[in-house]
């Protein structure tokens, strides 16, 4: 008897993606300095831990935020007890001045058209019900984020076409490729919904172009019933604020305010990865949609973020003092770690995709592949995890087109862990190297050998006699001379050889 629904037991949550198979393996051997100094690095884990001291002592030196008090008397009962889920209005009201000062005020943001959910994981998949029926598309550019599997699609029904993207032009998005998405869509018989990317991208750690969004903006506005969603939850990890555009800059700055297109561009965003507070669950849409915010405000039900985290996080994102200090540093911190971990591999030998931002770095290790095949990816990450003992997530796992890429994150630990895990990295390529060296070695000796043997034998050369009676046998047949083309074992038998031959006429 079937005791689960059809939709618990789906394969569609992505779980068996090597992304999550990783995680499953660090979960049970995880490195600890002290502990278990032996073993596997998460590698795997975008978290932002580089500034995590500049909130600690914050909340030291705001005690009143910190134990639920205003002006020093305590509000525990007020925030204890039953709150609208459209949260609190201190809250939205900071979270959307953060968002245009992330964006180094080029744009405001209205907090209306904010809807609170439990992370970034939420509000996407609220979008995708608000905008998508099941078997609708989404197109997203490759390699993309592996979570989207379980976010955009499992509950949904929710379709994703890829927009194949190549190492060729930096995985930029072009014209081409993104109509043979949309063309692709139509042969699978999916009625395309939206467009959904990641600005800065996840894995890449690039920000998208002012090109690649004009690309984007000209392709939904000839399209009218197509959405675009700009997850932008790493729009506060640019290593240079103004390399970054969002969509509401594009919308601004095309003149694209007062027509359609408006309510057809949504941004996802979270405190998760630039303020580095993951387990506080704090996620938002933004839409200029009223329809869009109405609903997903009745979905958000299902996952609400806790008064007393809205009223901690209103008190210190209302700190514009903090805010300020607290972007510019971790701009900051987030470049030094990210040098370090792309001349670490470097000095390696390997190289990186040339990024802005983000907690990873988009790495190519092609060159250390047995063979340009993902089967030959899959090989060397397995040897990565339980040899190395690195948790990376291999290209495959965010539907990398080209074998041999890797997200590496760099952010969610110490820089003493991040120089053992380059210190076992750089012995494995060099083990590596010795090995094929050796093998180099061995086959030139070999061919050497093999070239000195066949030289002392190439005169050689054999009439079998069977040949020689059938040249009796039919007079003007042509005889076989079979020249000894090969070097052979010691031990030789006349039936056990394969000869080279040549047809001489007589």
């Amino acid at each position: 008897m079937v005791l689960l629904s059809r939709k618990a037991t789906c394969n569609s949550h992505g779980q068996d993606s090597s992304y999550f198979l990783g995680w499953e393996e660090y979960e049970k051997n995880p490195y600890d300095v002290m502990k278990n100094p032996h073993g596997i690095i998460q590698m795997g884990l975008a978290e932002n831990q580089l500034c995590i001291d500049l909130l600690e002592s914050w909340l030291a030196q705001n005690t009143d935020a910190a134990c639920f008090k205003r002006d020093g008397q305590s509000i525990f009962r007020e925030l204890a007890l039953f709150q609208d889920y459209h949260g609190l209005s201190s809250f939205k009201n900071a979270l959307a001045d953060y968002m245009s000062e992330n964006r180094g005020n080029r744009v405001s943001y209205d907090s209306n058209n904010l809807v609170l959910t439990a992370g970034a994981t939420s509000a996407n998949e609220t979008l995708m019900f608000c905008l998508a029926d099941p078997d609708d598309a989404f197109l997203l550019p490759t390699p993309y984020y592996p979570g989207f599997d379980r976010d955009l699609k499992w509950r949904t029904g929710v379709e994703i076409v890829p927009i194949q993207c190549s190492s060729t032009n930096g995985f930029c998005i072009t014209k081409l490729t993104l109509e043979e998405a949309y063309e692709q869509a139509k042969k699978l018989n999916l009625n395309v919904k939206g467009i959904l990317i990641t600005n800065p991208s996840n894995p890449l750690g690039t920000t998208t172009t002012q090109t690649e969004l004009n690309i984007l903006f000209d392709f939904i506005t000839m399209n009218k019933n197509i959405h675009l969603v700009s997850d932008e939850i790493y729009s506060g990890t640019i290593f240079n604020s103004s390399e970054f555009v969002s969509v509401m800059e594009i919308l601004k700055n095309n003149q694209l305010e007062n027509t359609d297109v408006l309510n057809r561009v949504h941004i996802v965003y979270s405190l998760s990865k630039d303020l580095g507070l993951p387990g506080f669950r704090v996620g938002a849409i933004y839409s200029n949609d009223k329809d869009v915010i109405s609903t997903a405000t009745k979905m958000s039900s299902f996952g609400l973020v806790s008064s007393q985290t809205q009223y901690l996080l209103s008190s210190l994102l209302s700190d514009k003092k903090f805010t300020k200090n607290y972007l510019r540093e971790n701009q900051k911190r987030l470049k030094n770690r990210q040098r370090k971990l792309v001349l670490g591999l470097e000095a390696i030998g390997i190289k990186c995709l040339k990024s802005n931002a983000g907690l990873f770095c988009w790495v190519d290790m092609r060159p250390l592949l047995s063979s340009k095949t993902f089967e030959a990816e899959m090989d060397l990450w397995k040897k990565i995890v339980y040899e190395v003992k690195l948790n990376i997530s291999p290209g495959s796992s965010c539907h990398c087109e080209e074998p041999g890429w890797f997200r590496v994150c760099f952010t969610n630990m110490s820089e003493e862990t991040l120089k053992l895990a380059l210190k076992r990295l750089k012995k494995f390529v060099d083990d590596g190297n010795s090995k094929r060296s050796c093998q180099k070695s061995e086959s030139q000796k070999l061919k050497g050998l093999r070239k000195k043997t066949m030289s002392n034998v190439s005169n050689w050369v054999f009439r079998l006699s069977f040949h020689d009676r059938e040249a009796e046998e039919l007079n003007d047949s042509p005889v076989f001379i079979l020249k000894y083309n090969f070097f052979f074992p010691s031990k030789l038998s006349s039936d056990d050889v394969i000869f080279l031959t040549e047809n001489y006429p007589d």
